[in-house]
């Protein structure tokens, strides 16, 4: 008799083990997948900020046209950020036709490129 009460002490305390590990496992896995959602969240942030700050630059403060090179680099960029509506903004940027068109497109890819940082 002392011999199971003994087994099953130590069944128990196995037992109890299992469950506090398991459920040890599940939180930090759990906090591992928030992180990695954070650490995704930031580097889509500085690919956007980097587009950004090339834009600012190359156009908004350039002092003549953009030449192909640069074009071809802002180019590039975006499409690198994979975003649809950022690269729609884009394209609807170099398609118009107006310099009062250009400005409004400017205004709308810039207000997207804030509220995809914001997000």
């Amino acid at each position: 008799m002392n011999r199971r009460v003994i087994l099953l002490i130590v069944f128990g305390a196995l037992l109890v083990g299992n469950v506090f590990f398991g459920l040890q496992y599940y939180l930090v896995s759990a906090e591992a997948r928030g992180l990695q959602a954070q650490a995704q969240k930031a580097e889509i942030n500085e690919r956007v900020l980097d587009f950004t700050a090339l834009f600012v630059d190359k156009v908004l403060r350039a002092n003549a046209a953009v030449d192909f090179d640069t074009r071809l680099s802002l180019e590039n960029a975006v499409r690198n950020l994979k975003d649809p509506e950022i690269l729609a903004e884009w394209n609807a940027f170099v398609k118009s036709d107006s310099e009062l068109g250009a400005q409004d497109s400017v205004k709308k890819l810039l207000s997207t490129l804030v509220s995809k940082i914001r997000k």
